[in-house]
């Protein structure tokens, strides 16, 4: 009798995962109400146990009621409740004040011709008048299918509040409608925009970083590097939080974290199959970013979840990044899942992480020539 490993079984399981989604990957209309790809073969293993403040959170978003993402059509996810949503709920239940903090202002600005093409620019009040303050160019979140600027709102406003900065959060054209690469050219765009007119908005273009959640962590990473290529003015530092960042199916967090909550291995199935063209585009540098050329950019800060199926992206992604000779400083928190980042006032695991994003910054921006 020929004996299976349980690893060797779940690679065997992550293999066939990708055999069976991958002609589903290529059948995405470009249109939000396109039918769900089949779901990839169940895995038994469950994720690791979240911290109580963590799962609170959890509970709270089950309460609710939203539907599977990998079940639905775009349109439909759209309208889901999301983990910031469960983040607001709990902070109300603590007495706490779920509304946007109002000692930052926001107002949203065009960068395209595209409605979706538009940044939110977050600005201190206290510093309304005030000149050459840092920038940080923020993306956000949701696979480049679901979610937007109001989703993450959380961590801009908290970057832009402590770090005395003006956040550019990017909005960006969706998939299906907009398939890649249009998610990336609308990000250097609006690097690009940024560095034109950060100075009318009180900013100092020559002190500027990059940063971003999930989708909009590899954003992060895929804009430093066009500017690298294009010979713009290069981020100070990246702050790269929960990244896509590497295709391989067979990573450890997708096995034992395909389970999980609020990101599963399924739905990485189904944002692939809403983003790419064909199945061709996961190979690409600007998704599968550990291929990419990595050398000469800039200080890079990668933030991951224990709990959490893109944890060996950010995980992989530092390897390369230092094997390319980059300074990196990636950490992961135990106890915490996908979208923890966002969750300071509830969370611990957010604390942590918004501190040592805070933290980087700040030593990048101080370290920045003056005028």
């Amino acid at each position: 009798m020929i004996r299976f490993s349980p690893r060797a079984s779940l690679i065997a399981i992550a293999a066939m995962s990708v055999a069976v989604s991958s002609s589903a990957l290529a059948q995405s209309a470009r249109s939000a109400d396109g039918a769900p790809p089949p779901p990839p073969p169940a895995m038994a293993m469950q994720p690791a146990k979240a911290a109580p403040d963590m799962q609170t959170v959890l509970d709270q978003l089950a309460a609710l009621g939203g539907k599977p993402i990998e079940t639905l059509t775009p349109a439909v996810a759209r309208t889901q409740p999301s983990a910031a949503d469960a983040a607001k709920q709990v902070m109300i239940k603590h007495g706490l004040a779920a509304t946007p903090d109002a000692t930052v202002t926001t107002r949203d600005i065009p960068y395209g011709s595209d409605a979706q093409q538009f940044a939110r620019v977050y600005k201190p009040a206290a510093l309304a008048n005030a000149k050459n303050l840092p920038v940080i160019v923020d993306y956000h979140g949701g696979g480049w299918v679901i979610a937007t600027v109001d989703t993450y709102d959380a961590a801009p406003r908290l970057l832009a509040k402590q770090l005395g900065a003006i956040v550019v959060s990017v909005e960006y054209r969706h998939a299906p409608e907009f398939k890649f690469p249009a998610q990336h050219d609308d990000a250097a765009a609006a690097y690009r925009w940024t560095l034109q007119n950060a100075a009318s908005w009180g900013g100092d273009p020559r002190k500027i970083a990059v940063a971003g959640e999930s989708a909009g962590g590899n954003l992060a990473v895929a804009t430093a590097i066009y500017a690298r290529d294009n010979r713009l003015t290069t981020p100070l530092h990246i702050v790269s939080v929960y990244p896509i960042a590497n295709s391989s199916m067979t990573l450890p967090s997708r096995m034992d974290s395909a389970n999980a909550k609020p990101l599963n291995g399924a739905m990485l199935k189904w944002f692939g199959h809403y983003y790419q063209t064909t199945p061709a585009d996961a190979q690409d540098p600007r998704l599968n970013l550990v291929k990419a050329n990595l050398r000469g950019l800039p200080p890079t800060t990668i933030i991951n979840a224990q709990i959490d199926p893109l944890r060996s992206d950010g995980e992989t992604l530092a390897a390369a990044m230092r094997k390319a000779g980059d300074r990196v400083e990636q950490r992961t928190f135990p106890g915490v899942t996908h979208e923890f980042f966002g969750m300071g006032m509830v969370v611990r695991g957010a604390q942590d992480a918004n501190t040592l994003a805070i933290a980087r910054l700040k030593a990048a921006f101080a370290a920045a020539p003056r005028r």
